[in-house]
């Protein structure tokens, strides 16, 4: 019964995201029928639909995709090393300690932005985002893991953590001129605006290569879920598994916050949808939990992108529309 769900869930995803896929490519203020669309994939299409389809929608499309399955599964891992429900990258801060190293790398390392960085800069951001996410959940568990860690602790502290660093943001850009903290705020708000395929050659490979490792580590995961007494009878080491997955959910959300900036609440409601749909283990969850996230996400940017068109809105906001609500729900039912 579990495999037949799971493939009828998949299938469905699948269709949900082609469909997705497919009403993001032809909707802009340059509107592309489908079947343009498909003509410009097969090499058929005009030059103006070349450099929207192609050049634009495309790579921003691709970077959407590996940030959303980035923050679902870092989040996934979140709420299953430390037994929490409420537990994700941006409610406790981890985002927004990639956004804070990140924000300090562009105002003070180059005088450029988003697309106008240079190759050397765009190579490097990640990884200051990922440094300044280690860090934040270095302090985060060690804050919290006094007596082993307690899961309100924790989630109490990475709010605080996270109220003080996007305080922090805020300072560092009203230090700058007016251009300068819009840019950035719509950044931290989290937007996929100005991603190319610059940006798409770096968070692909990324992503995918944690994806898969994070995969073959499903069983551990299945294991963490169970209560430590058991987890250690089972011959799991603890820590030392904690800290390991801990350093892929600072590289997965670190990657995501260089690139799209600090989407919150997505690693939220994709893994909990996920369980609702194929259960708790992690080999068919984490699947399809990546996959709610994208479609989230790549819908989330078309009606920012076109809804108030010319004026674009930050995804993290329209996402942040269907998260807030979801969170309070999980609130509400906390014991």
């Amino acid at each position: 019964m579990g495999k037949k769900r799971f493939k009828a869930v998949l299938i469905i995803l699948i269709v949900l995201l082609s469909i997705s896929f497919v009403v993001t490519l032809c909707w802009g203020t340059y509107k592309v029928s489908a079947i343009d669309v498909i003509n410009t994939f097969l090499g058929n299409g005009t030059r103006a639909q070349n450099t929207a389809i192609l050049d634009i929608r495309l790579p921003r499309i691709l970077v959407g995709v590996f940030v959303a399955i980035a923050l679902s599964t870092a989040g996934a891992i979140l709420q299953t090393i430390t037994k929490n429900d409420l537990a994700d990258t941006g409610i406790i801060g981890i985002n927004a300690g990639a956004a804070v190293v990140a924000v300090l790398f562009i105002t003070y390392q180059t005088g450029s932005y988003y697309s106008e960085l240079g190759e050397f800069s765009i190579f490097v951001l990640p990884f200051m985002s990922i440094l300044g996410a280690g860090i934040t959940a270095f302090v985060i568990y060690m804050m919290s893991s006094r007596n082993g860690i307690r899961p309100k602790r924790l989630l109490l502290i990475g709010i605080g953590l996270n109220a003080g660093l996007n305080a922090f943001i805020t300072f560092i850009t009203f230090r700058g001129g007016v251009g300068d903290y819009n840019r950035i705020l719509v950044w931290t708000s989290g937007s996929l605006w100005g991603s190319g395929w610059n940006y798409a050659k770096v968070v692909i490979p990324i992503v995918s290569i944690m994806f898969i490792l994070v995969l073959l580590n499903h069983k551990k995961l299945d294991v963490l879920n169970l209560s430590d007494e058991l987890a250690i009878s089972l011959g799991l080491n603890l820590e030392k598994e904690r800290k390991k997955l801990l350093s892929y959910v600072v590289i997965l959300a670190g990657t995501a916050t260089a690139f799209a900036g600090n989407i919150g609440f997505l690693g939220l409601i994709s893994p909990h949808m996920a369980r609702k749909l194929v259960g708790p283990y992690h080999k068919n969850f984490l699947v399809i939990s990546a996959m709610i996230s994208v479609i989230i996400v790549i819908l989330a940017d078309a009606v920012s992108r076109n809804l108030f068109s010319p004026i674009e809105i930050p995804v993290g906001i329209t996402v942040s529309i269907l998260g807030v609500p979801y969170f309070i729900y999980l609130m509400m039912k906390e014991k």
